[in-house]
């Protein structure tokens, strides 16, 4: 009996100590807490549940719903853009003979980057590490979940945000095709770019969109060289316009050069890939804002008034300077307009999509029917006139047009906490000297991209080649390269 009461005594006096040294759970937030958590939402700004250390936990503990369709929406668009769009666009601008060959580079490259992006790819951009080069945390998507990343948006599964990422690295190396189109070998294309992709786009990314990046001056708080690209000026045009012109002019000319007709051999594919493009781009430029926000829906309005503008800009100055609008000088300048706004289409109001359109129809004109002329070379589809000297120009002008009255992350803030554009002193020179800083992030990106570039090319051209045998591109590279035809004849 005395056994018993001891054992009772001893649990009785033990429960109330292990009630005081077990973990409480965090305390259920209040209703005003639970309010601010759906301003969040709708402000697309941090929960108090993401501070570092936050007492209250969130009945919102996930991505957000809107977000996560819109950007998967988003992601599907840019896509799109590749796959048909730049396809149809590039295959109905090349002969006949070398149609299909487009579209195997398209598909190639798509599913070869989509390796490099779950191996290392999206975690060198997006992770924490130096200002040029990301870590390897998220190597293999390791940790890339339906949680958000707090780093880059507070309401999209970093999964998605990963996928949608991914097309932008689709993208770029395919619009470098359109100068060495129709003579460099299919083993070639896909050891350049997966090279290039190391050397080049990684680290550019990185340095304009990662979370501790040189030249990311609206999310850096320590950005050296202050600097905005909404949507991938830099990133995605500049990057492949430049490498482009390294590559074709390593390649040399196609054979019968300024002494054959090489004309489309599809304007329709032309168009419709256009199209798609345009309708594409829409995702790549708004879905840029990671939210269907107000900064999205600017993006949406000056992306249609820049393209539409530049689109009319090149046909009229075909009609005054030829005596002929062509709907290949409609195409041209509504992907020269596409591009142009780019970098610019989060951070400028609709008079400053006017001007980039018209801009757009005119510089990116005359690089395609003057400078290639005068220089000699042969950028097949003219992708360094509208990329290279397109984005370019973006960059530039960017710098020149932006306003924080169309997007508050370019405000200077003087109460609360510093936005990151205060801190690096980004906020300051919006509307007077960002100009300068643009203009270091291209020559940076010129740099990155033409070295490079030339360095990549020289290699794999001493390692396999880099173009086709003389016979084979006389007879096309669809029958001898992929052992198909675009169009069967009797």
């Amino acid at each position: 009996m005395i056994r018993v009461s001891l054992l009772i005594a001893i649990i009785a006096f033990s429960s109330p100590l292990d009630a005081q040294t077990s973990t409480s759970p965090s305390p259920s937030p209040s209703l005003e807490q639970r309010v601010a958590d759906l301003e969040a939402y709708v402000n697309n700004s941090a929960r108090g549940a993401d501070a570092p250390n936050a007492p209250v936990a969130s009945n919102i503990v996930g991505p957000g719903p809107a977000h996560n369709a819109w950007m998967m929406t988003c992601a599907a668009l840019v896509l799109f853009m590749t796959l048909p769009g730049l396809a149809l666009f590039y295959g109905g601008l090349v002969r006949a003979k070398n149609v299909l060959s487009i579209l195997a580079q398209c598909l190639g490259i798509a599913g070869l980057v989509t390796i490099l992006w779950w191996a290392v790819g999206y975690s060198i951009v997006f992770s924490h590490g130096s200002p040029f080069f990301g870590g390897l945390k998220f190597a293999f998507l390791r940790g890339v979940d339906a949680q958000p990343n707090g780093d880059y948006s507070y309401w999209v599964s970093q999964n998605v945000f990963a996928m949608y990422q991914l097309m932008f690295a689709i993208i770029t190396p395919a619009l470098i095709i359109g100068a060495i189109a129709e003579r460099m070998k299919f083993a070639a294309v896909l050891v350049f770019v997966a090279v290039w992709m190391f050397a080049v786009y990684f680290p550019i990314a990185h340095m304009v969109w990662g979370i501790d990046g040189w030249m990311n001056g609206v999310w850096n708080p320590a950005a050296k060289i202050t600097a905005i690209d909404f949507a991938g000026g830099t990133v995605v045009h500049m990057s492949s316009g430049w490498s482009a012109l390294v590559l074709c002019i390593l390649l040399g000319h196609r054979i019968g050069f300024k002494k054959e007709v090489m004309a489309p051999h599809s304007m329709v594919l032309c168009m419709v890939g256009t199209g798609l493009l345009w309708v594409g781009w829409y995702g790549f430029n708004a879905g840029s804002a990671l939210a269907p926000n107000g900064i999205a829906a600017n993006a949406f309005m000056t992306t249609t008034l820049a393209t539409a503008v530049a689109s009319f800009t090149w046909a009229m100055l075909e009609y005054a300077l030829r005596g002929k609008p062509s709907v290949l000088g409609f195409c041209s300048g509504a992907v020269g307009g596409l591009v142009v706004i780019t970098p610019a289409c989060g951070y400028v109001d609709p008079t400053g999509a006017i001007i980039i359109g018209i801009a757009a129809g005119i510089v990116p004109f005359f690089a395609c029917t003057k400078l290639k002329s005068w220089l000699g070379y042969d950028d097949a589809l003219d992708t360094f006139g509208i990329h290279a000297v397109g984005g370019t120009l973006g960059a530039f002008l960017t710098g020149v047009l932006a306003t924080a009255s169309v997007n508050p992350n370019l405000s200077l803030s003087v109460v609360g906490s510093l936005n990151p554009a205060t801190q690096n002193g980004l906020a300051k020179i919006v509307g007077h000297t960002l100009w300068l800083e643009q203009l270091k992030a291209i020559a940076v990106t010129i740099v990155f991209a033409v070295v490079g570039s030339a360095i990549i090319g020289a290699i794999v051209r001493g390692l396999i080649g880099l173009r086709i045998p003389p016979e084979i591109e006389r007879q096309g590279l669809d029958i001898n390269e992929h052992g198909e035809e675009g169009y069967m004849t009797t």
